[in-house]
């Protein structure tokens, strides 16, 4: 076996993702750097089935969402798609199924009942920064770059665009999809698309204390809460208030609301039942 074949079948045999549990945080690290983590079907699936997995264990407050290398993700499989214009429809099924399960996992995201906060170490192109778009947070090391390329290759980054137009404001939004220019992080922060700009040495210690802040809430609370925030979005003013009237309504009646309360007036720390 040449020392090329060796390569592939480790990566083969080398799960798409790796996960990791603990004090109430999921890490989910994509590793393909090889192939820049970019969202072939096998990439999607595994990131929405560890995701789902999230939703169901109860241990789980924040996930982390990363990638090795130098490359966050990259986007589509440009080779994945192009093979698919072989085919006899000339790859139309294969596009619409490509898209639609990038929707599905992005929408995932935002259904999950707790936070996801991606963690962004390079560079996200395309669906990559549609997938940075679309987490509850972001946090990105100062030499992180962010674009939406597609119009330099003739593919208007159209399902990329929905999740940039719900994070930085309309012309920003147009102005990354129309010159298909790199941002740097200072200019994403600029634009709403990240939270926190941070030195890579000081990036561990930064996110750990994102994380373990939110997981220390109660998990009713932020589901609550998430759940919320996108509902109210989509709806005209008075309708938003109206809906989280009700909302807030049914959260006072909870057994976490009456303890949080509680605790404050009471100078300690609550404790949640997550009811």
């Amino acid at each position: 076996m040449s020392g090329t074949q060796a390569a592939q079948a480790t990566n083969e045999a080398k799960p798409l993702v790796a996960t990791l549990v603990h004090n109430g945080v999921k890490r989910i690290v994509m590793q393909r750097p090889e192939r820049m983590n970019a969202l072939s079907l096998d990439m999607m699936a595994a990131l929405k089935a560890e995701l789902l997995s999230a939703a169901e264990d109860p241990e789980v407050r924040v996930v982390l969402l990363g990638a090795e290398g130098k490359v966050f993700c990259a986007g589509h499989d440009l080779k994945e798609l192009t093979a698919a214009r072989a085919e006899e429809d000339g790859g139309k099924a294969f596009y619409l199924k490509t898209f639609e399960q990038c929707a599905d996992l992005m929408q995932t995201i935002v259904n999950l009942p707790v936070p996801v906060i991606a963690v962004v170490t390079g560079v996200a192109t395309a669906a990559g920064c549609q997938l940075v778009a679309t987490c509850d947070l972001a946090i990105a090391t100062d030499n992180a770059t962010f674009c939406t390329p597609g119009v330099n290759i003739g593919l208007f980054c159209s399902t990329p665009m929905v999740a940039l137009t719900r994070s930085a404001s309309p012309k920003q939004a147009m102005e990354m999809l129309l010159t298909g220019e790199s941002i740097d992080a200072s200019t994403a922060k600029d634009f709403g698309l990240i939270n926190r700009i941070v030195p890579r040495d000081y990036l561990e210690t930064v996110v750990q204390k994102y994380a373990e802040t939110i997981a220390a809430k109660s998990a009713l609370t932020v589901k609550i809460g998430k759940e919320a925030f996108y509902k109210q979005l989509e709806m005209p003013l008075g309708q938003a208030y109206e809906y989280t009237a009700q909302v807030m309504t049914e959260n006072m009646l909870a057994n976490d609301a009456e303890e949080g309360i509680n605790a404050f007036f009471q100078k300690r720390k609550p404790e949640w039942k997550n009811s």
